[in-house]
């Protein structure tokens, strides 16, 4: 295989002495699957590039197979070559799945590839950032956690100087590595609960910051282990705390023209009319699209009406949106940007970005009205107020999202279809399931609750 782009990520490899590469792709949970590539030799990588790497696609998670399938093909995308920081002989290649030749429709890298497809042919490039917060924590004998630095105990650790002093070989390090791959990491924050961390790394289009995402969770999920700690970026992990989010800050551009920027925007928020129908194709869907960006039972103990010890949850879930204010769901922190504040550490950022990407596509092809934004403080705000004002939240739980979803035709469509069924209703089959293995289970709140008082 030749031309100029193999052999300028060939030529990558052999200036740094790259002998094996993960040929990785991820399934509906995004957890990142591979196989170890010997690639010494220019046939040998040629052959992986031609062929892919073969997996038993059943074994590997919810990627749409059954035991009679055919073996899956990772292809990797040449783009998305990632030497592994801590392994100088090592890299990655985030890979399209393929069976027998073809495009994969359970592939979530496919599907929202082919999402992106279709803005291009609209005139449309989305460009996306991703926040991803996570704890770093310490599993007792009996399977609970903890925090895994003693001293993190303020009531409001949010910025602690002190706690970013106590991690700071280890968020530096994540912090190097993710600028010597060229991520632009320019911020590296104590969060809002004890031993949470957010890291932050620049916008790039949507596809090459998913696969990036894919990398940073893996990356440091491997940082703390080596740590003798454990990483976590499950939504909700402590009950008393703030919970862990994935916000996407998203816009659409031609060429270098941001097509969401009006300094002239007559609200004052920098937005253009594109992006005010993008924000309200964004509310019309937001019920369903949560089945995709809070994707677990989990999610939707952090998507809640109240307070945590912190005085605020930092996870709105009335659908809303307002100029830089953090109590609603669409977060305008500046002119030509729009942040999505529910999205979760759980997510599967390819489906997530798919689904908001269709949602806001879907405002624009309808000229759908975002309404006013909100100044207000909706923590402060009484709930039957709020619903009496028209206002909607999502929905409570993973089992009502799916519900949304079923319903929901722009998605449905969006995300395609498998051999015999929608990928949609896939995804529901699944996280039903997930819902009844969650449900059957009998709580320690429960025995509490319920032992003794009948």
């Amino acid at each position: 295989m030749g031309g100029t782009a193999v052999d300028a990520v060939w030529n990558q490899m052999q200036e740094r002495g790259v002998e094996f590469v993960f040929a990785q792709f991820v399934d509906m949970y995004a957890r990142p699957s591979a196989k170890l590539v010997p690639v010494g030799s220019r046939e040998a990588f040629d052959g992986l590039l031609e062929e892919g790497a073969g997996f038993a696609g059943f074994a590997a998670g919810e990627i749409g197979q059954v035991p009679s399938d055919p073996d899956i093909a990772a292809i990797p995308d040449l783009a998305s070559y990632t030497p592994v920081p801590w392994q100088q002989n090592l890299a990655r290649f985030a890979c399209d799945v393929t069976v027998e030749g073809e495009e994969w429709p359970y592939c979530p890298r496919t599907i929202l590839r082919r999402m992106l497809a279709r803005a291009r042919a609209e005139g449309y490039e989305f460009k996306m950032g991703l926040e991803l917060e996570y704890f770093l924590v310490k599993q007792r004998e009996d399977g609970s956690i903890e925090i895994a630095d003693p001293y993190d105990t303020l009531d409001k650790p949010c910025y602690d100087m002190s706690g970013l002093t106590r991690r700071y070989d280890f968020l530096t390090t994540v912090s190097r590595y993710c600028n010597n791959l060229g991520w632009g990491n320019y911020a590296n924050d104590h969060e809002d609960a004890n031993g949470q961390f957010e890291q932050n790394f620049t916008y790039e289009d949507a596809l090459t910051s998913c696969d990036r995402a894919i990398f940073f969770r893996y990356m440091v999920h491997t940082l703390a282990e080596q740590n003798g700690m454990i990483a976590t970026f499950m939504p909700k992990p402590f009950s008393n705390l703030t919970g862990n989010g994935c916000h996407f800050h998203m816009s659409l551009w031609d060429g270098d023209t941001n097509l969401f920027m009006d300094e002239s925007d007559p609200r004052g928020l920098g937005l253009s009319e594109l992006a005010y129908h993008f924000i309200g194709g964004l509310k019309e869907h937001a019920r369903a699209t949560s089945a995709l960006t809070a994707p677990t039972v989990n999610s939707y103990k952090r998507l809640k009406v109240g307070t945590t010890a912190s005085g605020a949850t930092w996870s709105p879930v009335w659908i809303s949106y307002g100029y830089n204010n953090r109590t609603q769901m669409l977060r305008i922190p500046g002119p030509g940007r729009i942040e999505d504040r529910t999205i979760d550490g759980s997510c599967n950022p390819y489906l997530a970005a798919a689904s908001v990407l269709a949602a806001g596509l879907d405002g624009i092809d309808r000229k759908l009205d975002a309404g006013d934004p909100n100044a207000e403080n909706l923590y402060a705000i009484p709930y039957d107020e709020l619903k009496s004002r028209g206002l909607e939240t999502l929905p409570a739980t993973l089992l009502q999202a799916t519900y949304e979803l079923e319903h929901d035709d722009v998605l449905r469509q969006a995300l395609g279809r498998g051999r015999d069924e929608d990928y949609v209703d896939y995804v529901i089959r699944v996280k039903r399931e997930e819902w009844n293995r969650y449900h059957e289970q009998v709580t320690p709140w429960e025995i509490r609750e319920y032992l003794t008082r009948f």
